[in-house]
């Protein structure tokens, strides 16, 4: 069970109830249920050239390996927008996301959703942030083959180089209330 003591909309005591046949954190005095603790993260696979985008880790976790950029949501913020400042940030590239090429679930304590997007390049040259990463560049599968790449990041580089189908792709809203809403959808050929 979680940390959470209080509620975050008026600041009662919490109290455990049953709520759709789990034990959950709920206010007795308001509506709010605490339903878990989520993070999303985001990652880049952007190629030029043939190559793959990569920066290395200069921070835990991960200190020394090659990753794709990437980084977590800001709660304003649209996810396709994140992975764009995130590779601006770490690799001083502008890119925008295109599509989505892969989803990774992990249930823990903090439940981890990650989403890969396929970038397309703008402009720029890897440059590192030199505080998150300190080396930033575009590589080949053959120049990976000697370097120390995550495994996460080699399984996402395979699937950007090799995937099959064209993945979610970004499309834009025609409905009002949704204009802000960041929307990906498979592609249907038409």
């Amino acid at each position: 069970m979680s940390t959470i003591q209080f509620c975050s909309s008026c600041g009662t005591k919490l109290e455990i109830r049953k709520i759709d046949d789990h034990d959950r954190l709920a206010c007795p005095a308001c509506p709010f249920v605490h339903w878990g603790s989520y993070s999303i993260g985001v990652g880049a696979l952007l190629k030029k050239d043939g190559k793959v985008l990569l920066v290395r880790r200069a921070q835990e976790p991960g200190k020394g390996y090659w990753t794709n950029p990437g980084g977590y949501i800001e709660q304003h913020e649209q996810i396709h927008r994140t992975i764009e400042r995130e590779v601006s940030e770490e690799a001083g590239i502008v890119s925008k996301a295109v599509g989505i090429l892969a989803l990774r679930d992990q249930p823990r304590d903090i439940h981890n959703v990650y989403v890969a997007f396929e970038m397309e390049y703008v402009s720029g040259e890897p440059t590192p942030d030199n505080y998150e990463v300190d080396a930033a560049g575009f590589f080949d599968q053959e120049e990976m083959e000697g370097m120390n790449v995550a495994p996460f990041t080699r399984w996402l580089v395979d699937i950007a180089f090799n995937g099959q189908g064209e993945g979610l792709q970004q499309v834009e809203s025609d409905v009002p209330s949704l204009k802000q809403a960041g929307l990906f959808k498979v592609s249907t050929g038409s």
